[in-house]
């Protein structure tokens, strides 16, 4: 029941969100595999509105997401009445963390199973209006992404690069715009390829460093404009 109040919370809003926007998608090279997905980076984290990007994912992903989907949720956020309710049931796998690595992190990692598709926003706090965090520091990639990669042996990892959604809602003013174009970049990768293409011991500190600069990068130069 908990899977089927979920894909139709998510089925709604993939409507809702085709009907409200249009989308503007750059498809890698490399096709989706959708039944392999393992592993799914958004960077460019702007608004507590980016479930509107489902409307372009195929509605057979959006099933599996409904069971499979593991993700790390932001307490502040989880805690709201409505946003917060909203999340937990459109996704029974999201968990609640701090931005500090204590025991809810490892509540998170522990959900994970085999078969799970882990959705996660590594930077691990909005970017605002100014292009910086809420505190006013610069929009860095964290490190719990590289720690959940180096546990991947397999399947599919896709790079999502948002171009943000401040023209369509920023954090604390108002109500969301409609009928705006909303832009994402897609990458996908071969998840053993890419942990292979840096020269360090997978999950040794060089290595989970080349693959922090590496997704900052990415970040700074693949966002669509």
């Amino acid at each position: 029941m908990r899977r089927l109040i979920s894909f139709l919370i998510l089925l709604t809003l993939k409507g809702i969100s085709a009907l409200f926007y249009r989308y503007k998608i750059g498809w890698p090279a490399n096709p989706i595999q959708w039944n392999n997905i393992k592993l799914i980076v958004f960077l460019n984290h702007t608004s507590l509105f980016e479930p509107i990007f489902l409307g372009f994912l195929p509605v057979s992903f959006l099933w599996q997401l409904s069971q499979r989907m593991a993700a790390p949720g932001a307490d502040k956020t989880m805690n709201r009445p409505i946003v917060g309710t909203l999340y937990k049931l459109m996704s029974p796998g999201i968990t609640s963390i701090t931005r500090k690595r204590d025991d809810t992190w490892d509540q998170f990692t522990d959900s994970i199973s085999d078969d799970s598709i882990i959705v996660i926003a590594p930077e691990g706090r909005m970017k605002r209006k100014n292009g910086l965090d809420l505190d006013g520091n610069k929009m860095t990639v964290r490190g719990g992404v590289a720690d959940l990669l180096s546990g991947l042996y397999k399947g599919q990892m896709i790079l999502a690069y948002s171009g943000g959604l401040h023209h369509v809602q920023i954090p604390g003013e108002g109500l969301p715009k409609v009928f705006k174009t909303l832009k994402i970049n897609i990458e996908a990768f071969e998840i053993a390829d890419y942990k292979d293409s840096f020269n360090e011991p997978t999950g040794s500190p060089s290595w989970k460093k080349k693959v922090l600069d590496d997704l900052q990068y990415r970040l700074e130069t693949k966002v669509p404009v």
